[in-house]
């Protein structure tokens, strides 16, 4: 037992020191300023990066989850900063982020009094993180925050939210820290694994659906070793597109929001579907229509996952395998090699064969075919780019005409939080200094945390942001045409000279509106080695890659 006191503020900062944590995302609140006094102490082991919006601090802080497998960390102050900071926690809970959230809270002798920005926030955050927690004893310090760091990482991954009552952290102790706890992960059986290559044998037309988070690289490695070695066919979850190399002949594409009707198609004549890691939730079942939830069709479904409770949520598995993604690649790479040809070689050429039909460029109407200048842009990038992605339609393009390769990473909110791709890209450029970072984000989107780029300055990083600007909020727009056609309410923007936006910070501006500019002015962006800003001005009209408004018009019945 140690015989050195220290303040609660001070310990709450040691604490996360003893997890292993070098980066936290903030904005300060004078609700933890004992916290922030810790950090200070601790300032050549903890680097703080200060954000102007606490949704922004939370979505680095998720970024930096999702790259490294470790939980981000980032801390706000109570009542509405906490507010503010909940659509980042919702974010981790739906992506299966690591992810710990700190809330500086009132004082707890005025508990229930309603007092200055009180919340519950066990009520507030229950159904949205893993476990609430609030610590007004300073001498659990050590435990409660290791507990968090415990829960975070095990089984499903995601957020844990830790109130600090005020007084709580001036108060002076003496307790230990706590280090990690070396626990083994949850590893298949041999029989499970016998009886998962008896289901793959017996099939004929085979479908992979890769899913979840915390993989390594090696882990990315060896599941593609084993995919490519057998010849299967392999689609990506919603906003997945990182777990596999998607130049490989057996992609299939990508099993979410705008899958090709192709993908979609075959993955219901699949006779086996291999799950690994997916949750197989609502935008990879195309709303729980893809596969036969009793189990009754003919088709089966081998479902691997971390956390038992997912396996038969939904669908009823004929093998559900309860293990942790590295553990279970690890078990793979240890199998016997297949012997001979695979019997559905024919079948994974069709399923490719749709791949690539559906990623050709179209002849899009107007001065910019965007499907024809992502595709010039994705031949030049670095082979470790990070891109981080925001929601709406746009976000269809990048999926439908690029392919992300074997060391490049695709960060996206799957719960469809709009705002992220700024903060994200951020947070990934301060995780990874080195590598190019772009940010794909729409004009709705980015005038939700655009201001974050601030930030951006403050640490001294330059990512790419790429602003899809139609003057829209499109996704809306699109299914408001095929509702309502031609009654066009709320999804009209306004919007600024992005260009001269971003420079009025000091950065780089740029704007696209025609064929053969993208590439180059992606090129003069990173040249400056400044935050930059490049605006594309799609074509109104073509409201997604697949049809313009008069088509969907025309869609919902025609009505003007």
């Amino acid at each position: 037992m140690s015989t050195t006191t220290r303040t609660g503020g001070q310990l709450l900062a040691d604490a996360l020191v003893a997890q292993g944590v070098t980066q936290a995302f903030c904005v300060p609140g004078e609700s933890y300023l004992d916290l922030l006094d810790g950090l200070y102490a601790n300032s050549d082991r903890i680097a703080l990066t200060t954000c102007r919006f606490e949704a922004g601090a939370v979505n680095m802080a998720e970024a930096h989850g999702k790259l490294t497998g470790r939980p981000g960390v980032a801390l706000v102050t109570r009542g509405p900063g906490a507010c503010h900071a909940a659509i980042g926690v919702h974010v981790a809970y739906q992506d299966s982020t690591p992810l710990i959230l700190i809330v500086g809270q009132i004082p707890f002798a005025e508990t229930d009094r309603e007092t200055f920005q009180e919340v519950d926030y066990r009520r507030m955050f229950g159904s949205v993180a893993k476990w609430v927690t609030q610590i007004d004893d300073a001498a659990r310090i050590p435990e409660l925050m290791a507990h968090a760091f415990d829960v975070a990482t095990s089984g499903r991954p995601g957020p844990v939210v830790i109130a600090i009552s005020e007084e709580m952290q001036k108060a002076r102790v003496a307790v230990p820290d706590i280090g990690p706890a070396e626990v083994a992960p949850a590893s298949p059986s041999p029989a499970a694994l016998d009886k998962m290559l008896a289901l793959l044998d017996a099939a004929e037309r085979p479908l992979v659906v890769l899913g979840g988070s915390r993989w390594s690289a090696e882990t990315r490695r060896i599941i593609r070793a084993f995919c490519v070695a057998r010849d299967l066919p392999v689609a990506v979850a919603f906003r997945r597109q990182s777990l596999y190399d998607c130049t490989l002949p057996n992609f299939a594409g990508d099993l979410g929001v705008g899958a090709d009707a192709g993908l979609v198609a075959r993955a219901k004549q699949a006779d086996l579907i291999l799950a690994i890691g997916t949750r197989i939730g609502e935008p990879v079942s195309q709303g729980y229509t893809l596969f036969d939830m009793a189990g009754q069709s003919g088709q089966k479904i081998v479902h691997i996952h971390p956390d038992q409770a997912e396996i038969g949520r939904v669908y009823r598995p004929a093998l559900g395998i309860t293990a942790e993604i590295n553990a279970f690649a690890e078990a793979l790479a240890k199998l016997p090699a297949p012997q001979g040809a695979a019997k559905w070689s024919a079948w994974t050429r069709e399923v490719h064969a749709a791949r690539v039909k559906q990623a050709e460029a179209p002849d899009y109407a107007g001065p910019l075919n965007l499907a024809r200048e992502l595709q010039a842009l994705e031949k030049i990038l670095p082979a470790d780019t990070i891109f981080t992605c925001d929601a709406g339609n746009f976000a269809t393009w990048p999926n439908r005409f690029m392919h992300m390769t074997a060391e490049q990473e695709f960060l996206g909110p799957t719960n469809g939080a709009m705002g992220y791709a700024v903060p994200a890209a951020i947070g990934a450029k301060i995780t990874f200094p080195e590598r190019t970072v772009i940010g794909l984000v729409g004009d709705g989107g980015f005038l939700m945390t655009g201001q974050e780029i601030a930030t951006a300055f403050q640490d001294g990083v330059a990512p790419v942001i790429l602003v899809f600007n139609n003057g829209m909020y499109g996704t809306i727009r699109m299914y408001q045409e095929r509702a309502y056609p031609g009654r066009v309410s709320g999804t009209k923007l306004t919007n600024p000279d992005f260009t001269k936006f971003i420079e009025a910070f000091g950065g780089h501006g740029a704007v696209v509106e025609k064929d053969g500019e993208l590439v180059p002015a992606f090129q003069r962006a990173v040249a400056s080695g400044k935050p930059a800003v490049i605006e594309i001005r799609m074509n109104p009209e073509q409201v997604t890659n697949r049809a313009t408004i008069e088509e969907l018009r025309r869609q919902g019945g025609g009505k003007h």
